[in-house]
């Protein structure tokens, strides 16, 4: 067989260990041709932008973070007939199947692909953890892991002067960076998408700390939450950003609200305030080991169900078993932070 593997969307912690893991299997377990697809789906809208996958080519790259085939963010559904024109590239170069590696848009449009008869299976990308049927993706552990050292090397600085730190972590839908990062760094106040808030109720929290035998304090907010400026404003229904340009995808490039949170919390409060924006430094670097593994295992049996023919489904995480998960199921989901889960973290705010 000969098959194509891709990566696309934002850039994740571990996808070169996934495409390892494809190429590897592919060659040495079946005997099959492998062929990297360049920069997502734009390497099936356009020519020659494709290689030759050997064993040669992946060597050494388990830790190593980025994508070797790079990535974007193209949409076919922005081209005029683009998932015709990928899928005819798919027919031209020979591919039996697809591997496609990326979140919720790319698998998105790997379900639309399958739907025209190209054979796909995805593969689960994201640190933010949203995509629906799997129990983790990969890039999150990593992710948590730099939230978690970032709120450490802050909070030295920020107890000494007495400050209260704001420290922005990604997540559009779902905050569950927020989550794991601001629970296990100890933080004081979270907010996450999933949960509206306003100023004045974050304040009232951090005033009763204040007053009390605590003089810092450090809240995380994820990049998608829902703040309301003024409790009986609608402005806690739309996101504080400091950019409105869009991607293919329609996503506002969120980034922002941690500042503008920050200069809130100092007006009202009068307390020193600062802003820690992690950014695109939660997206870099090397995987972690837990990351590591679970990529390995995404990458084997995304060739295994291509040898099963189980296309239109992707590889998931289901306790301690990796699963097919059907991408039509999963296709306008996300996987989001439950009250429950959010109410355990509470307990330690203030």
């Amino acid at each position: 067989m000969h098959i194509g593997v891709l990566t696309g969307g934002g850039d994740c912690p571990g996808l070169n260990a996934v495409l390892r893991a494809v190429v590897v299997t592919a060659i040495k377990h079946y005997n099959w041709r492998v062929t990297g697809v360049l920069e997502g789906w734009r390497g099936l809208l356009e020519r020659g932008m494709t290689r030759e996958m050997r064993l040669n080519d992946v060597a050494g790259i388990l830790a190593r973070g980025g994508t070797i085939l790079k990535t974007s963010r193209t949409n076919p559904a922005k081209v005029d007939n683009g998932y015709q024109i990928a899928a005819d590239r798919v027919r031209r170069l020979g591919l039996d199947a697809v591997i496609a590696i990326g979140g919720d848009d790319t698998l998105g449009v790997a379900h639309e692909m399958t739907e025209i008869g190209v054979p796909m299976i995805g593969v689960p990308k994201t640190i933010d953890n949203d995509i629906f049927g799997t129990d983790s993706t990969f890039g999150f552990d990593t992710a948590v892991n730099t939230v978690i050292d970032a709120i450490d090397r802050v909070r030295t600085t920020t107890e000494s002067h007495k400050r209260v730190m704001v420290v922005e972590v990604m997540g559009r839908h779902a905050g569950w960076i927020a989550l794991h990062g601001g629970i296990a760094g100890g933080a004081d106040y979270l907010l996450i998408p999933e949960r509206d808030s306003n100023v004045q109720e974050i304040c009232e929290v951090l005033r009763k700390r204040h007053e009390g035998d605590k003089d810092f304090s450090i809240v995380v907010v994820a990049e998608g939450a829902h703040v309301a400026l003024d409790p009986e404003s609608e402005s806690k229904h739309t996101y504080i950003t400091q950019d409105t340009t869009t991607d293919d995808f329609g996503h506002v490039r969120l980034g922002g609200i941690g500042q503008i949170l920050a200069q809130e919390i100092e007006k009202v409060l009068g307390i020193e305030t600062r802003t820690v924006m992690l950014g695109h430094v939660q997206r870099g670097g090397a995987p972690s080991a837990y990351d590591r593994y679970l990529c390995t295992r995404f990458g084997i049996h995304a060739v295994r169900f291509v040898d099963q023919k189980k296309f239109g489904h992707m590889v998931s995480l289901r306790g301690n078993d990796i699963v097919g998960v059907p991408l039509a199921d999963i296709a306008g989901k996300n996987r989001t932070v439950t009250n429950d889960l959010y109410q355990e973290a509470a307990l330690f705010f203030g």
